[in-house]
């Protein structure tokens, strides 16, 4: 795992390397510094010696001067590698992301892979730094202070081993009990954004069903239960603090009463133990930022662990090798097709069973079912969003799986339930669909889409402004401007999934008429709720449990399948009543 993430390092490696030549640097003048300040004492301030007092000054200053230029280079250094490592891995991070298909994604979920890409990054890339920065400092800190000690005096030298066996001890065992409660963290984490997410995204429905204060305590609960965890992990961090200050102060009465006596004796200079002093409160000073670094890596390995996965999550769905590159025509064909979202076991059952059915190119499939019928899941599996759990879906005579994935799916324009446009002009969502489309073609896809009258009223046209998910726009225009743009790609195959159903009966009659007139080669799919969207197909099926139970034209259907005859008498009663059922 570390040897994944490191590789990301790339272009900062010589950064990286920099980054602990000067810290060690910084470390052995600072470390010089006392035991310069021990002979300034015993030579010069104690004999008298201006000469010997200028030489060793002077000494000191130059070791202060050049380890604050190492330790301002360490930090430049540093900086540089851990935000450039960040930004590695948030970009192979949200390039893998691209490559997933649907089944990673429902995996994952939406809020979990946002964590990923932020708060573990962020995490992962303070560890980082302080590795190569404060754990280098620290330790050799440490080993360089604890050798001038035990070069002083061994007897006071042996008072720091005991402590640091103390320490380490606190240290080991406050690592190993937070890490698990990291671990749920880092889960509650996923739950909280996945609850900011919902709401902003749904805070028109939130506000109309005047759920405000539903959402807060929401909020709340799960803010609360990330305190709680974090509450729980401090309680046990805090232990830190109280063992550093129990270890500083009995450093400083050993060495001060064993130091006491050696200088009475005869057997250690004043200078000495002054500098001893010093050695206590670097040892101990390193010690302490052991403990942070064993802190944020115990937090960091949990993040370690979650972006790992990511970067090393193999795709269900991959281009073969030489995949075929050109889609023909839009004839599809289902044969024996069965398709389940996750594994299937004897208590489970397959969301599409036994699936056969041939749709000529060029012609119009119309698709009805009630919700909770498999009739995305069905149409999904064309453009190979999922791969079929048995069976094949053929395209243009030839397997999807033999395709290259970018080919088939260029070939293949949808149109989902839920239509999403960005943030931008008009202009730029359309080219979505073609990027290099003139405006003259975006034009006219948005006439066929009956999109093109309403973009004319806006103040700005084609450059009018969409908010981001198409906010400021209704329901209706929202899925013409999603139509437009999947007739902008000229497509094979066109899949409308339930996209008319904001759209009144006249402009939804218009948009399949343009169909008929305009991209009469290209077949069309249609999911949709009221007959009267499908009623003219070539063929309709009718699916009930990821099951067929009807097929064939409007007329033959309305004969022979009751489900289809029950929903038409239904709907007609409605219209005939004067109730739009749009």
């Amino acid at each position: 795992m570390l040897k994944t993430l490191l590789s990301y390092i790339k272009e900062y490696k010589m950064d990286t390397i920099k980054t602990p030549i000067f810290v060690s640097i910084e470390v052995v003048l600072e470390v010089a510094i006392p035991y310069l300040m021990a002979r300034l004492v015993d030579y010069g301030i104690t004999n008298g010696d201006m000469t010997a007092i200028i030489k060793y000054g002077a000494l000191m200053m130059v070791c202060a001067i050049f380890s604050l230029i190492a330790g301002a280079l360490s930090g430049k250094y540093a900086a540089i590698a851990s935000s450039g490592f960040a930004k590695n891995l948030r970009e192979a991070e949200y390039k893998r992301i691209q490559d997933f298909s649907f089944a990673e994604i429902d995996k994952y979920s939406t809020s979990s892979l946002i964590t990923r890409m932020t708060t573990d990054i962020n995490n992962i890339t303070m560890a980082f730094q302080m590795v190569i920065r404060i754990a280098v400092r620290s330790p050799l800190l440490l080993i360089t202070s604890l050798y001038m000690a035990f070069t002083i005096n061994k007897k006071i030298a042996l008072i720091f081993v005991f402590v640091i066996l103390f320490l380490a001890v606190v240290l080991s065992f406050v690592t190993l009990t937070v890490h698990k409660i990291f671990m749920k963290m880092f889960k509650r984490y996923d739950k909280l954004n996945e609850s900011v997410q919902e709401n902003i995204t749904g805070i028109r429905v939130v506000k109309s069903f005047v759920r405000e204060r539903f959402e807060i305590k929401k909020f709340k609960k799960e803010s609360k239960a990330i305190f709680n965890i974090q509450k729980s992990a401090e309680k046990i961090l805090i232990l830190n603090n109280p063992a550093m200050m129990l270890s500083v102060y009995a450093c400083m009465l050993g060495v001060s009463y064993v130091g006491a006596k050696l200088i009475v004796a005869g057997e250690m200079t004043t200078g000495n133990l002054m500098s001893l002093f010093t050695y206590i409160m670097s040892i101990l000073m390193s010690l302490m930022m052991l403990s942070m670094i064993f802190v944020m890596l115990t937090m960091s390995i949990a993040n370690k662990q979650r972006v790992y996965e990511i970067l090393t999550q193999e795709c269900s769905l991959t281009s073969p090798e030489n995949g075929i590159k050109e889609v023909k025509n839009g004839e599809i064909e289902f044969n024996n097709v069965f398709f389940n979202y996750g594994k299937v076991d004897e208590e489970s059952s397959h969301v599409l069973s036994n699936i056969n059915l041939k749709i000529p190119s060029g012609s119009t499939l119309g698709i009805l079912g009630a919700t909770g019928s498999s009739k995305s899941s069905l149409v999904q599996l064309i453009p190979r969003l999922y791969d079929v759990t048995d069976g094949e879906v053929k395209v243009a005579g030839i397997n999807v799986k033999d395709y290259d994935l970018n080919a088939l799916r260029d070939s293949v324009a949808m149109v989902l339930q839920k239509n999403v446009l960005f943030s931008g002009t008009i202009n730029d969502n359309m080219r979505w669909g073609k990027p290099e489309a003139t405006d003259e073609e975006i034009q006219e896809a948005c006439r066929l889409a009956q999109a093109d009258e309403f973009i004319q009223q806006k103040p700005n046209k084609y450059n009018e402004f969409i908010e981001r998910g198409g906010a400021n726009v209704s329901g209706g225009q929202r899925q013409r401007l999603c139509i437009a743009r999947a007739l902008l790609k000229n497509p094979k195959i066109l899949i409308l999934d339930d996209s008319t159903s904001a759209v009144d009966t006249k402009t939804d009659a218009l948009i399949r008429q343009a169909f008929l007139e305009k991209i009469p080669d290209t077949t069309r799919i249609i999911i949709a709720q009221r007959i009267s969207s499908i009623q003219d197909a070539d063929q309709i099926i009718v699916l009930e449990d990821g099951k067929i139970i009807g097929q064939g034209t409007h007329e033959e259907l309305v004969q022979t399948c009751t489900h289809y005859r029950e929903t038409y008498l239904a709907q007609n009663k409605l219209a005939q009543g004067g109730v739009d059922n749009a």
